[in-house]
């Protein structure tokens, strides 16, 4: 494989690609033993899709994003989340989901957050619903301000409060931009909203 002046290389360790579904996860591993949180959730992803020569188990991937949660990767407890949401190799659990959902939002996994929100809603509790939408929608997650807007409409909140989650959307869309990012959606290898 040819590198060219470093751009191939992984931006934190400068090695280059693995060469092999063996390497891949022999890196992985490697980042596990270190307790690498991040590390788990990426091996327990390549359980549950069966992917990179990994066998399919959900009973191992639910194992190890479990751990990785504990370690502190958010998107591990929110992946956590959906499994039970979904009933992905365990038994629809809406308690559990319910559950990993809050462990990722107090993370700070927006998309979490969001799903919180609409978990709210479905059982009727549409105020706390819309509280967890008006903190998606000002960390920048779309969807969620579309619903604050559905609940500002429904009066599940004041004016204020969509106007400030409002402003707080936009001035982190703003916080997002960049030149580059424009260019590379632009250019179609960063897929936009």
């Amino acid at each position: 494989m040819f590198i060219s002046e470093g751009k191939d290389l992984c931006p934190f360790c400068r090695t280059p690609p693995p060469n092999s579904d063996e390497d891949h996860i022999k890196r992985i591993k490697k980042l596990m033993d270190s307790e690498n949180g991040e590390a788990f959730n990426q091996l327990a992803g390549l359980h549950s899709h069966g992917e990179f020569g990994v066998t399919q188990d959900y009973q191992k991937a639910t194992e190890l994003w479990l751990k990785g949660g504990e370690l502190g990767c958010a998107e591990a407890y929110y992946n956590l989340g959906i499994v039970y949401r979904r009933g992905e190799g365990v038994e629809i659990d809406d308690k559990k989901a319910k559950h990993y959902y809050e462990l990722a939002a107090m993370m700070g996994h927006v998309f979490a957050r969001h799903n919180l929100g609409c978990s709210e809603g479905q059982a009727g509790n549409y105020h706390r619903a819309m509280k967890h939408m008006m903190i998606a929608a000002r960390a920048g997650d779309k969807e969620s301000l579309f619903n604050v807007k559905v609940g500002f409409r429904k009066e599940y909140i004041t004016e204020d409060e969509y106007t400030n989650t409002l402003h707080a959307y936009q001035k982190r869309q703003n916080e997002m931009k960049s030149d580059d990012r424009d260019k590379a959606m632009e250019s179609g290898l960063f897929p936009g909203e």
